[in-house]
């Protein structure tokens, strides 16, 4: 997968988040850490996994809610126009839960997906797999 310059690139599974932009051009990928805000995991999971008598998973709960809320932090940043492009990477689990999250202007903004857990590689790895993609 070639990535324009300034592509934003999210690192996510269900408890941590991990941002970089691409600051090298489409033929040479080169990610560069980015700040961003704290993620609010205090927002409600799609509901799929609701804490219950019946299904008492509290982590799998507090996951979904991270997950949602850095979809929730992605989707202010596109509907504000600091994301123009976005690559997500994320845990198979979680991004399952991001996608039910996503804005329809993330969605368009959405140049492409990974479905693995790459939170605690190197940036070497996560360069392999966006171009493995």
């Amino acid at each position: 997968m070639m990535l324009p310059k300034g592509t934003t690139v999210a690192v996510a599974d269900g408890e941590k988040l991990n941002l970089f932009h691409n600051s090298g051009d489409e033929a040479g990928l080169k990610l560069a850490p980015a700040k961003h805000a704290d993620v609010d995991d205090a927002i409600q999971g799609s509901g799929s996994r609701q804490n219950s008598s019946g299904n008492p998973d509290a982590s799998q709960s507090s996951e979904d809610g991270f997950s949602a809320g850095i979809v929730a932090m992605l989707n202010k940043g596109v509907l504000d126009g600091n994301i123009d492009g976005l690559v997500v990477i994320a845990a198979p689990r979680a991004l399952g839960e991001m996608r039910k999250h996503y804005h329809k202007a993330l969605s368009a903004k959405l140049l492409g997906e990974v479905a693995k857990d790459l939170t605690g590689h190197s940036i070497s790895d996560i360069e392999a797999a966006i171009e493995a993609a």
